[in-house]
């Protein structure tokens, strides 16, 4: 596949949500209740994050960030809430409506979207025991998004760190060695403590220390 062929950032994300949405209505209702790796959401709470803002135009997020004291944390929290009310065919619905990023997901031609939709899809599905093959091409464009995406913390958490995945064509960074699978690289740098135990190498205590 050569650039020409390589499918944009919103068309990955697009396919991860659909990905998402084709999981989320295969689950059990005690699978929605379970805890995430996200402290304090359940897997519904999740799914109505991943979805929370495409309804939303500029001045509707400037106005929800206002209502959070301009805390990202908080705001999403009450996006959380509003959709509390909503059954589970309902937020599964919301993803089949929604599984073209819009507002603030489809920034920066979609990666908001497509990072998020890819690591929150593994926060449910690593705590359920559903494990996944991430498609290459949006795990490593994940990967070169995270590891310089100050809002979450990327670059402090991989700063003096020698970043290789195992599995896939994809390596950053110079100092203390991190190996592993390409996606547990990529939860440890989102801040998953539970990505630790499948990675490798002198970096692992420093990255630990900072999660």
């Amino acid at each position: 596949m050569n650039d020409h062929d390589a499918p944009s950032a919103m068309q990955m994300a697009t396919a991860e949500r659909r990905d998402l949405a084709a999981l989320l209505a295969e689950l059990a209702p005690a699978q929605w209740e379970h805890r995430s790796l996200c402290a304090l959401w359940q897997v519904r709470d999740v799914a109505a994050h991943v979805v929370s803002y495409d309804q939303l135009d500029p001045p509707a997020v400037l106005r929800r960030l206002a209502e959070a004291k301009l805390s990202p944390s908080r705001a999403n929290q009450i996006g959380v809430e509003h959709a509390r009310p909503l059954t589970t065919a309902q937020l599964v619905d919301s993803f089949r409506q929604h599984s073209r990023p819009r507002g603030l997901a489809a920034s920066y031609h979609g990666m908001i979207g497509l990072s998020d939709a890819v690591i929150h899809h593994q926060d449910i599905r690593r705590p359920l025991g559903l494990a996944r093959t991430i498609p290459p091409e949006r795990l490593r464009a994940v990967l070169n998004y995270v590891r310089f995406a100050p809002l979450m913390r990327g670059p402090w958490r991989v700063h003096g760190l020698s970043l290789e995945a195992t599995d896939i064509d994809w390596r950053s960074g110079h100092g203390a060695p991190l190996r592993g699978p390409g996606e547990a690289l990529l939860m440890a740098i989102a801040g998953r403590a539970d990505a630790l135990a499948d990675l490798a190498g002198a970096g692992k205590n420093i990255i630990a220390k900072r999660i």
